[in-house]
């Protein structure tokens, strides 16, 4: 079965909603994952490149959404393509239609210090490690 892998941005409140309820959302949810328009974007580039530039669109949502002194945490999760719709204003924006249980989460992407701004501050933990997130924020 082919899985869809998607990007979620979750604030500190989110993460623990997460966690106290076995699912992100409740309903229609915001996104990131490759769609046609990253590959588009960047035709040459394989998997691997644009799952990145997918990685790099939720994190830059997330730093948007947080304040100034938390961490961003992005949720990866694998989900049914027909769950997932490209919607929205960048590349790699899509619509869940479905609440994500925790069990379809993969690993979870934090910053290593509050307020970080760039990629290379993101640490990975795997979606067994969420006490861990929790604690860290």
């Amino acid at each position: 079965m082919t899985q869809t892998r998607i990007y979620v941005p979750l604030t500190a409140a989110g993460v623990r909603r997460l966690a106290a309820d076995r699912q992100i959302g409740s309903g229609s949810l915001r996104a990131f994952a490759v769609t046609g328009r990253v590959e588009r974007a960047d035709p040459t580039g394989d998997e691997e490149e644009w799952e990145y530039a997918a990685l790099t669109e939720s994190v830059e949502a997330a730093t948007a959404a947080r304040g100034s002194q938390e961490r961003r945490v992005i949720a990866a999760a694998d989900v049914d393509p027909t769950w997932v719709q490209e919607q929205g204003d960048t590349p790699a924006s899509v619509q869940i239609s479905s609440p994500v249980p925790l069990s379809r989460v993969v690993s979870f992407h934090v910053d290593e210090s509050p307020g970080d701004e760039g990629m290379d501050d993101l640490l990975w933990y795997d979606a067994t490690e969420l006490e861990e997130v929790l604690r860290l924020l």
